[in-house]
């Protein structure tokens, strides 16, 4: 689950991270009066969506003035914000966040993440932050400094000696070991996949303040996190990847026309890499939850066949554990059935119940092709969704 900017701030700052005065503002009027309590000389109005990229696309606007910040709020405000991380046409800008601006000597970048690779957590951070952090360390890698944790933060040492790689010192070196121990904590407090502050402001007598926050919660621990999740905004979620969560499924919608129903994670990621190494263009992301029935699973297929960019489904599964594949086969008919919309399907089965499914579907009548291997199922599905017979 993503935070919002201002809710990503206000629980940083409860754990001692410095974050700049601010406050949410749904009106141009409420923007404005935000900007006057505040006070200051410059302020930053920043549009409110659940997507990245939004400096790029005029999402963050400075302003020298409450009034200024007022018109900038109306402008922003009721507009469809598209970024490079937007998917769906874009996210609608309901409030805005007004902050007041800060004097930085340096910018740095600093997140928290999950290496799976390594089977352990990360801290992460570059001496140079902003909007080309990615530009950056593409260009040299080695400018993304890390070190590793796993139950527990980083000791006090270790953290100001990864201070000092970025070149911090004094007074700067000091706060910024407070703030990584803070950030780590927090993120194994919270259950977190990811909290990422670009930039971290560092001010000339050695103070810091995070100017913006992404972060993530692991939806599948939010029962342990009753505050948070009680801060999800169903509004800015897209819809349909909403809907798909209340039915047991791990859904992302993409902007492919090839539906893949698959489950299991590690399933589904090489089906998506056979599918692209083929020449094809995965519509979704989909990862069937053992515990989910084939009325569930149903809808998730449903929400394939609702898409007019679908033009092939491909169903790669493997039985075992609660999910066989006679299941699935179910789910097929059922949202066929219910969407009245027939697509070219190539079926892919292994392991529990296999062979009932490859009869099942031929039983009921419901058109496909059947694979043996993961590459072959991806040609054809990739085939099919350009028309060939």
């Amino acid at each position: 689950m993503d935070l919002h900017e201002f809710q990503a701030k206000a629980i940083l700052a409860e754990r001692g991270i410095p974050v700049p005065p601010g406050g949410v503002a749904w009106t141009p009027e409420e923007a404005a009066s935000t900007a006057a309590r505040i006070g200051g000389d410059t302020f930053a109005v920043k549009a409110q969506i659940l997507a990245g990229g939004r400096g790029a696309a005029g999402g963050v606007r400075m302003a020298r003035s409450s009034t200024e910040v007022g018109e900038i709020a109306g402008a922003m405000l009721g507009t469809i914000l598209v970024t490079a991380q937007t998917s769906g046409g874009g996210r609608p800008v309901r409030r805005v966040y007004v902050e007041k601006g800060a004097e930085c000597n340096r910018e740095i970048y600093v997140a928290v993440a999950i290496d799976r690779a390594a089977a352990a957590n990360v801290l992460l951070a570059s001496a140079e932050g902003g909007e080309t952090i990615e530009e950056n360390v593409a260009r040299d890698p080695k400018a993304l400094r890390r070190i590793a944790f796993t139950a527990t933060a980083p000791a006090q040492k270790a953290l100001k000696a990864f201070a000092a790689e970025l070149g911090l010192e004094g007074p700067a070196a000091a706060n910024a070991a407070k703030v990584f121990a803070a950030l780590a904590k927090a993120f194994l407090d919270l259950d977190a996949s990811l909290i990422e502050i670009n930039p971290l402001c560092v001010a000339a007598d050695g103070t810091l303040l995070a100017l913006d926050v992404k972060m993530s919660v692991e939806n599948s621990a939010l029962f342990r996190q009753p505050a948070v999740a009680g801060l999800r905004d169903d509004e800015d979620e897209d819809p349909v990847e909403l809907e798909a969560q209340r039915y047991d499924l791990n859904f992302v919608r993409m902007d492919g026309d090839i539906g893949l129903v698959v489950n299991g994670a590690g399933l589904a990621l090489a089906t998506h890499d056979s599918l692209i190494d083929a020449g094809g263009r995965p519509a979704n992301f989909m990862d069937i939850r053992t515990t989910a029935t084939s009325l569930q699973i149903a809808k998730g297929i449903g929400l394939l066949l609702g898409d007019p960019q679908v033009k092939a489904i491909l169903v790669n599964v493997h039985g075992g554990g609660m999910t066989r594949c006679d299941t699935i086969v179910e789910a097929l008919q059922i949202a066929r059935s219910r969407s009245g919309r027939s697509v070219p399907v190539v079926l892919r089965a292994a392991g529990q119940n296999a062979d009932y499914a490859r009869q099942m579907m031929a039983a009921r009548r419901i058109p496909h092709e059947l694979a043996e291997t993961i590459g072959e199922a991806a040609r054809r599905a990739m085939a099919l969704a350009k028309g060939a017979r």
